[in-house]
């Protein structure tokens, strides 16, 4: 499916796409069966030839992927079965097409168990109990556009504020240093810089990395994320020695042996700094739970975890696994990113859906979408 960085789809957004999927369980109730869904989450292209090449056929042609009780679908069963056979390293689109299939699975799962999302994953994941029943989150957004930029994000930062965001995220790294300083002015206007984030989407090199930093510090941005090539160590441990405000970083590493290299090698501090990895580009539930479980191990706290994504999806992992909090994205990428339909956080926090599943059946967009699969 194609998708936008921006509410108005007819800009330009680089031929972004997204896969969906659905899961039909024989499990029936109501007189139609379950049916959980997931999409590829945004940022990387869709991966639908290898989730019908590989992954879908193989949980299609399992004998078993039921829990030890037989009452339910095990997802982490689920997991194993598609990840069968598989080589270490090569993470960069296998990973994506794992993460979309296994959304749907714990969609399904949850929505057997009658639990939301956040409510199930708590009770499997066997880590802490949920911490509360809001999540802290960010808007995202803040893309560059064709025409009178400054002006169009500046309104768009002001229909973050009036529908209950106190923190959001912009775009830099696109244009000329003077330009990004200028966004970032314009939005520091409306929105404290200890709530604005600025995303280089892995844009600058080394010295370009270095400049930014510099001209960045003054703003004491609450982080300045992505900011060279995500296996680019050296640059961005040399940016994280001389720069003292939060960097965030994760989003384009997709295992627990990447996240280790970041933190080994990435010059991150763990007293300030925040980690973006996607649930679903991480292979789903089961990687991200093997990367949060990894840098844990080595001292860092959850609550540094913000998973990227924007979507009610990443929503719910904050929610069980107590992390720091989540992206949504209110105006882009639709019909996938956001709230429910007129849901809006309270003074910069929501809950997850407390419907049984992840809760994409109330966005009725979506939800249209979504049964187009099953037609």
């Amino acid at each position: 499916m194609p998708i936008s960085r921006y509410r108005d789809a007819g800009i330009p957004s680089g031929g972004l796409t997204t896969s969906i999927v659905a899961v039909v369980t024989d499990v029936v109730r109501g007189g139609r069966p379950i049916v959980g869904y997931g999409f590829a989450s945004v940022g990387r292209f869709a991966q639908g030839g290898l989730i019908r090449e590989r992954f879908a056929p193989r949980l299609l042609g399992a004998p078993d992927l039921m829990n030890p009780e037989g009452t339910n679908l095990d997802p982490f069963r689920a997991w194993s079965v598609m990840m069968a056979g598989e080589k270490p390293g090569g993470h960069g689109e296998r990973c994506v097409a794992v993460g979309t299939v296994d959304m749907a699975v714990w969609d399904a799962a949850a929505k057997i168990a009658d639990l939301p999302l956040h409510r199930f994953l708590a009770e499997r994941a066997g880590g802490p109990p949920l911490a509360a029943d809001t999540v802290a989150v960010y808007a995202g957004g803040g893309y560059y556009y064709p025409a009178d930029d400054v002006s169009r994000l500046s309104d768009e930062l002001r229909w973050f504020l009036d529908h209950g965001y106190t923190r959001a995220k912009i775009k830099i790294g696109g244009a000329a240093l003077e330009q990004d300083l200028r966004r970032v002015e314009a939005a520091a206007k409306l929105i404290p810089t200890s709530g604005l984030a600025v995303d280089a989407m892995n844009a600058y090199d080394a010295r370009g990395s270095r400049e930014a930093a510099t001209a960045l510090a003054p703003h004491r941005l609450w982080w300045f994320e992505d900011i060279c090539d995500p296996l680019d160590l050296e640059t961005h441990a040399a940016v994280a020695a001389s720069y003292p405000h939060p960097i965030a970083a994760g989003e384009a590493l997709f295992s627990r042996a990447e996240a280790r290299l970041l933190d080994r090698y990435g010059g991150l501090r763990r007293d300030r700094d925040i980690l973006l990895f996607d649930p679903v580009h991480c292979y789903g539930i089961p990687g991200y739970l093997d990367i949060i479980r990894c840098l844990e191990e080595r001292g860092w706290p959850r609550r540094a975890f913000w998973p990227h994504g924007g979507h009610l999806f990443a929503l719910h992992l904050a929610a069980a696994l107590g992390l720091g909090g989540a992206e949504v994205n209110p105006l882009s990428f639709g019909p996938f990113g956001g709230l429910p339909d007129g849901d809006a956080p309270v003074e910069g926090r929501t809950a997850p859906p407390q419907v049984a599943g992840i809760g994409f059946e109330l966005k009725p967009d979506l939800s249209r979408l979504f049964a187009t699969l099953l037609v």
